[in-house]
């Protein structure tokens, strides 16, 4: 086999990949390795085909300029421990050690190139220099394929721009997770449950505003349900709190009462006086969500809360689950995330759709131990999902579609 979906033969020539290796580290220390192993499908498909592969990618946010502490080295090394093989690694971007790398491929092996966010053509605005990156790029390379899902929603050089300049193909990661976001948007087999949570409710505006005409039910925890909670006239403490939402919530509660989608909110919390830290014990005591004391903050939604969403989620027949319940973390914190998750392999193991929505419901699963295999979707990509399921489009999947 020699040939990749959508460019043909590729034996012999150099095939840069943008992937998504956006990984936690604690200092070089890969703390969640969950994004380094579903890039290796893709980059082990096109090294077995006989391609010189390319591996371009972020990590963190640094300001367009080489720093230590987002090196993408512990990646590379972490890549090649899973793909079975060495893997190069180039110092730079697209300069000297980047040629001399990537000049030295043999077929079928593999390079990392440093993180394309130290070059501050990768994110700029201005099309001119974010062209030149590209082209220094596309220079690279016979051909492209993107892989990155988690970046697709970006209009960026190694996501966009290098797009335009090459030979392209959508990566399997990318095409898999397009394939099941068309499935939760088109028709999708009901009842139909999507659950969020996370800190903000102005993170999940769109989402919510595009899903209340599409869900069956619509279940919300994490930090965002306190404004909802507000909304509806209930005392929320020290809780996080979003002022300028409150009419925002109102307008979501009302339609959804009115087009008849069933939208819970926790009605039990396990609150503490204070977010934990390390420098105290967690002091946790269950409230009634109406009721949280001014002294305390809600951390997770409570273990009455915990059996309402679960029994919402036993029938469901498609799933959409983004932002845990509470501070999953701390384990004093992570049993309704816990119980939510659970739900769900039930669902997958009852023969329905279930997505994991990237971020922080991807790595709760992994840190809480669940098998990954129990779920029938983990995306790798948070923000590019919940932009799909707003409707709006994404740059880098318009790009791929000549």
């Amino acid at each position: 086999m020699s040939e990749y979906a959508g460019l043909g033969e590729v034996s012999g020539k150099t095939v840069l990949v943008r992937s998504d290796l956006n990984v936690p580290l604690d200092g070089t220390t890969i703390t969640d390795d969950g994004r380094i192993r579903a890039s290796v499908p893709t980059i082990k498909a096109l090294a077995d085909a006989g391609a010189r592969v390319v591996v371009t990618a972020h990590l963190g946010r640094p300001k367009g300029a080489p720093d230590p502490a987002y090196s993408l080295g512990p990646v590379a090394a972490r890549l090649g421990e899973l793909l079975g093989q060495d893997v190069a690694f180039a110092t730079d971007t697209v300069g000297d050690s980047a040629r001399e790398t990537v000049a030295a491929l043999q077929d079928g092996q593999v390079a990392v190139l440093e993180n394309v966010r130290f070059n501050a053509g990768e994110t700029s605005k201005d099309e001119a220099e974010r062209g030149a990156f590209a082209d220094q790029l596309a220079a690279l390379a016979d051909a492209f394929v993107s892989d990155g899902f988690g970046v697709v929603h970006r209009k960026q050089a190694s996501v966009y721009d290098v797009a335009q300049r090459l030979p392209h193909a959508m990566g399997g990661l990318v095409a898999a997770e397009i394939d099941v976001l068309r499935r939760l948007t088109v028709e999708p087999e009901r009842p139909y449950v999507v659950v969020l949570g996370g800190s903000k409710v102005s993170d999940k505006l769109g989402v919510i505003d595009n899903l209340l005409g599409k869900a069956d039910k619509l279940l919300i925890g994490g930090g965002m349900v306190f404004t909802f909670l507000a909304a509806e006239g209930h005392e929320v403490g020290k809780s996080l709190l979003e002022e300028d939402q409150l009419d925002i919530c109102r307008g979501y509660l009302r339609r959804a009462h009115e087009a008849g989608v069933e939208l819970l909110l926790p009605t039990d919390v396990v609150v503490d006086t204070a977010f934990p830290s390390h420098d105290r014990a967690p002091e946790p005591e269950v409230a009634l969500s109406s009721e949280i004391p001014a002294d305390r903050l809600g951390l997770d939604i409570g273990p009455e809360s915990a059996d309402r969403f679960a029994h919402a989620l036993a029938d469901a027949r498609t799933v959409f689950w983004n932002g845990p319940m509470g501070v999953f973390e701390v384990d004093e914190f992570a049993a309704g995330t816990r119980s939510v998750a659970e739900a769900l392999t039930k669902v997958t193991a009852a023969g329905g759709l279930t997505v994991v929505g990237g971020g922080d419901s991807a790595a709760a699963v992994r840190k809480l131990g669940f098998d990954e295999a129990a779920f029938g979707h983990i995306s790798t990509g948070g923000g590019a999902s919940l932009e799909y399921l707003e409707g709006k489009e994404l740059p880098g999947i318009t790009v791929l579609e000549d």
